[in-house]
């Protein structure tokens, strides 16, 4: 399954020409596409869909949906364990 999921913006800098985050996704870190937003902030919350911030939310919403995700099982469905992935790649600093 492939969910739209809110993220909280950690960095943002110019990659290649094209404006790019770093998110946090309730523990899960992924670099996004910000082009579709441009005025997103760090701090901000926005929903994320295939590497792409479609939507800013507001911080309670995003919670709630993070909270309701988790309890569901469907972020671990969406990112797999994040412990597990931490393990498998011990040592790179690469983000996907």
């Amino acid at each position: 399954m492939c969910l739209a999921v809110p993220g909280r913006v950690m960095e943002i800098a110019e990659r290649d020409g094209t404006r790019m985050a770093v998110v946090d996704f309730g523990g899960v870190v992924k670099d996004v596409c910000l082009e579709y937003l441009p005025d997103l902030a760090v701090g901000e919350y926005a929903i994320v869909h295939v590497g792409f911030a479609l939507q800013r939310l507001d911080e309670e919403s995003a919670r709630r949906t993070l909270d309701l995700f988790a309890e569901l099982g469907l972020l671990q469905e969406e990112f797999g364990d994040p412990w597990e992935a931490a393990a498998g790649s011990a040592g790179t600093e690469e983000r996907n």
